[in-house]
């Protein structure tokens, strides 16, 4: 028999996984949708970091480069999705881990996986605060040629950035759904506010073929070739933390099915609207070099001296550049959001110290509060790393593209290993088969494709796509912009490796002796599935 309504069905997939659902469904697929915009906010991350592509590539290295990125993207994420689809829970890639790995290895990986995810958007959130902040003073430089701009204002501007995402996820809590959908329609219609005055207004515009044959080698590197790859890297932080969606899963209503079609969505739309920003901004740059020595540019946003030179307006830059202020603000809004969620899933399966008290949530509201403050208070302290050095703050949220690609590849090459030996079993449209044997062969710990998935030769084509792609972009996410390599042009990602070095001995020491995986809260019995009355149980094995 099956649930006669979407609560119903909803609390049965995740029972599937072992899991109580415990959190609000308030996202629908609009809301998740603005979510994961939200995140990836790409044609705004472009403008922020296409010097990266433009010193590594030049103006055509950075318009293939980026078409090169975003198929890549969408093969990484329609894999995700897939696993979205067969798992919706706030774990994600180390909930998967531990579906898809060898038992002999299954704890330890998953284990693994969960702080490279963590630290990874731990990074992202620490990151979209200190962009956020950044560009407030390059505004302020813009309009006060006199301002002297030092570390401090950053890091004070930075802190104000995680207070309002603060705010918003919990005392706003309950209508994050509704902002998370105005701030999509704001992404959209800002795209189209942001490019017709610039291209329209702007007095000199480059050539098609500047712009589509024109290629670079600023970074000083062996080969056009690999500076191309070196130069990859910004559009792949523009466009990359789509697996947000997949961390909120236990707060989407319908969630095997809108989650991962939420996935392919944006990703879809913010690399078609993206793309068309970099050439539409690539063909008013006249002159980067002018636009990076000016005082917004030696700042970090050579954007906002381009958008000035189009306009001729200082008012009329700082309108356009204060809607990448605000979509930087709601990037950071939803990373606390998806930080927050990870923390909460992993004290949940007892993978954190003092995981009774940080898996409480507030009672109104079913959100985790405790989890928020502590994503929030480390953001702040690592905040306070900017003060003493820019240079060190950045090998800390350099963490955040290799981090979360190492977690990709892991679970997409499990997925890939599986798939290939015919090990999951085919989606089933009702959930009447649950049950509580408590073994391998129990159907709650058995791999089921979910409603989203593609079939066969074509599958396993995007899959091993999905997985050199990321083996490429992890390989280069290490690689500094320049050489030589001096402190300033360093790329601290390296830190990566810190924190496996940190999860390892951690997890032999401590973790290993409460950790055994995801831990099974419930399974339904047969009958129960009519009654919706589950089982409790506790310190089952999720693998297979």
């Amino acid at each position: 028999m099956q649930a006669q309504t979407q609560e119903e069905r909803d609390t049965l997939v995740l029972a599937k996984l072992g899991k109580k659902s415990v959190l609000k469904r308030r996202f629908d697929f609009l809301s998740i949708l603005g979510f994961a915009c939200t995140i990836l906010v790409t044609w705004e991350g472009s403008l922020i970091l296409f010097t990266t592509g433009l010193t590594n590539g030049g103006s055509a290295g950075l318009v293939f480069g980026y078409l090169f990125v975003w198929i890549g993207t969408i093969a990484v994420f329609t894999t995700m999705a897939e696993m979205a689809s067969m798992a919706p829970t706030s774990g994600g890639q180390y909930h998967w881990v531990s579906m898809l790995a060898l038992p002999s290895c299954r704890v330890f990986l998953s284990y693994i996986t969960s702080w490279l995810v963590i630290c990874g958007w731990q990074a992202i959130l620490s990151g979209s605060g200190y962009l956020g902040g950044n560009q407030v003073i390059a505004l302020i430089a813009l309009n006060n040629p006199n301002y002297v701009p030092e570390l401090w204002h950053g890091t004070l501007l930075f802190w104000g950035f995680i207070l309002v995402a603060v705010f918003i996820n919990t005392v706003t809590s309950r209508v994050l759904p509704q902002i998370e959908v105005a701030v999509l329609v704001l992404h959209v219609v800002g795209f189209f506010a942001f490019m017709i005055p610039i291209v329209h207004l702007a007095p000199e515009k480059a050539s098609s073929h500047d712009v589509f044959t024109q290629f670079s080698n600023g970074g000083g590197w062996s080969s056009q070739g690999l500076s191309f790859f070196v130069g990859l890297i910004g559009s792949v932080f523009a466009m990359f933390g789509c697996d947000s969606a997949v961390h909120m899963a236990e707060e989407t209503r319908n969630a095997e099915v809108v989650v991962p079609w939420c996935m392919v969505s944006a990703t879809l739309l913010n690399g078609a609207i993206g793309w068309g920003m970099v050439i539409a901004v690539l063909f008013v740059t006249v002159d980067i070099t002018a636009a990076l020595e000016s005082p917004t540019g030696s700042l970090g946003f050579p954007i906002i001296d381009i958008t000035y030179s189009a306009l001729g307006s200082k008012a009329g830059t700082s309108v356009l550049t204060a809607i990448l202020l605000f979509m930087t603000a709601a990037g950071a809004i939803s990373a606390m959001a998806t930080s927050s969620r990870l923390i909460w899933a992993l004290a949940r399966d007892r993978g954190l110290p003092g995981w009774r008290l940080v898996t409480k949530l507030q009672a109104k509201t079913a959100i985790p509060t405790l989890a928020i403050i502590i994503t929030s208070l480390v953001a702040i302290l690592v905040g306070l790393i900017n003060i003493g050095s820019a240079t060190a703050f950045n090998a800390v949220i350099s963490l955040s593209v290799s981090s979360l690609y190492a977690s990709y590849i892991i679970t997409e090459t499990l997925l890939l290993y599986r798939r290939c030996t015919g090990f999951i079993h085919p989606h089933q449209g009702h959930l009447s088969s649950l049950s509580n044997n408590n073994n391998n062969n129990n159907p709650a710990n058995k791999l089921t494709w979910g409603p989203f998935h593609l079939p066969g030769i074509f599958g396993i084509a995007v899959n091993i796509f999905a997985v050199a792609f990321g083996l490429i972009i992890f390989f280069f996410s290490f690689w500094p912009v320049a050489t030589p390599v001096e402190p300033a042009t360093m790329n601290y990602s390296i830190v990566t490796a810190a924190v496996v070095i940190f999860a390892v001995v951690y997890y032999v020491v401590y973790a290993r002796r409460i950790y055994t995986g995801p831990v099974v809260e419930v399974v339904f019995e047969e009958a129960a599935v009519d009654e919706m009355a589950p089982k409790e149980k506790i310190d089952l094995g999720m693998g297979v």
